[in-house]
């Protein structure tokens, strides 16, 4: 039988890491599971451009390369356990799954609120079909709409919710500011303004507790008593790691999978992890492993994974750099965009405006040790592109001591 690459997960991460094998010279097979039916497809627009009617799904399908023309694709089929001392995955079906090499791609899956009440009325956005159940009932004559969470979900869910026409938008969190991890206070303040003036209620600082309604939400219960009416509950609380699949084979599962500088797992350099489930430590910074939820992480992960992989298996060159990407995101919420290039979670400490001003078109320094780590603009065009000058400037940072980072 001639050598394997399995890869768990069929999303933009599975692509891009059967995409980066073949550049890296694997000429074997590789073996794609997934649990959704739909090839890989692009899941930002989402919570905007799907959610607001404007991008079919043809839209968002990725065209793979000709380089993986024969990978065999198994959709609508899902990773149950693996045995990696035996070098098996156990699919849902019944079939163990042999492999030479294995890439751990499986993403995460919304977080869901523990709290009484009916589940009908209550939408996450994370696939395709979350999309469209979730538009049509935005579009419904008169619909109440309460975001839970304030973060990039739930303010991009907000913003396209009143761009449809939605009169009653509120979101709840209870940060007292929307975004406030990833952009600190300043940025937050800014945000909350142009929000509210676009329409979006904001009730901060307070939790969820329960859901009122029989078979059907008809309110949301919040930590002081008060009842929010709503016929639509977006739930935006975060995210949980796809990674239960791999239990029992003694990794550290506690957020994500733990990689080594070269995304392998466990010390096993057969296997690596790509995408946002991967907890890697980035020597562009201090070296604490974290997991990045961007869009760019996929792809890069994917580079530098397929490439140790590759060389594990076929006895090639194996003296690569430490990982070190440059994480960006952007965000569109109403006519505006978050732009973002670097770490500014760890410089919300120190924030600097360095173009603009808050009540208009900004561009935010983040600093640690004195030094910037990373950039936000909050704007239009002209904000996204002066943040873009400030990429060179990032790329050119030294690692953080520990001593230096926050």
């Amino acid at each position: 039988m001639s050598a394997r690459i399995v890869v768990a997960g069929a999303s933009m991460a599975g692509l891009r890491a059967a995409e980066q094998l073949r550049a890296a010279g694997w000429t074997g097979a590789i073996t794609l599971i997934g649990d959704e039916p739909h090839m890989p497809y692009n899941r930002p627009p989402l919570s905007k451009e799907v959610l607001a009617g404007k991008a079919p799904f043809e839209s968002l399908a990725f065209r793979p390369r000709a380089s993986v023309s024969d990978v065999e694709w198994r959709l609508g089929t899902k990773a149950v356990a693996s045995r990696l001392c035996e070098r098996v995955v156990e699919l849902d079906d019944g079939e163990a799954l042999s492999y030479d090499g294995l890439v751990v791609a499986t993403g995460m899956r919304p977080r869901r609120l523990n709290c009484p009440g009916p589940r009908t009325g209550r939408h996450t956005v994370r696939t395709l079909d979350d999309a469209q159940g979730l538009r049509a009932a935005l579009t419904r004559p008169g619909a109440r709409v309460v975001v839970v969470g304030a973060g990039f979900i739930g303010c991009e869910v907000a913003a396209t919710a009143v761009g449809l026409g939605v009169t009653e938008v509120t979101v709840v969190d209870p940060l007292p500011l929307p975004m406030v991890g990833p952009l600190g206070e300043q940025l937050g303040r800014a945000l909350l303004k142009r929000h509210e003036e676009r329409g979006v209620r904001f009730v901060l600082g307070t939790g969820v507790t329960g859901f009122e309604g029989e078979d059907q939400v008809t309110g949301v219960v919040l930590s002081d008593g008060t009842v929010l009416p709503a016929d639509v509950v977006v739930e935006s609380v975060g995210s949980l790691s796809n990674v239960e699949w791999l239990d029992g084979n003694g990794l550290d599962l506690t957020d994500g999978v733990l990689t080594d500088e070269l995304l392998r797992v466990g010390g096993r350099p057969e296997v690596v992890a790509v995408g946002d489930v991967a907890r890697f430590p980035n020597a562009r910074y201090d070296g604490v492993p974290r997991r990045v939820e961007h869009w760019c992480i996929p792809t890069d992960t994917a580079k530098h994974a397929a490439k140790a992989l590759v060389a594990h298996l076929t006895g090639g060159e194996s003296d690569f750099a430490p990982f070190a990407p440059l994480p960006t995101f952007w965000s569109d919420q109403h006519e505006f965009r978050l732009q973002s290039f670097g770490a500014p979670a760890l410089g919300r400490d120190d924030v600097r405006v360095l173009d603009g001003d808050l009540g208009g078109d900004v561009v935010a320094g983040y600093h640690s040790a004195g030094r910037l780590v990373g950039v936000v603009a909050l704007g239009g065009p002209a904000a996204a592109s002066s943040a873009a000058r400030y990429r060179a400037e990032l790329l050119k940072q030294p690692a953080l001591t520990a001593q230096g980072a926050p």
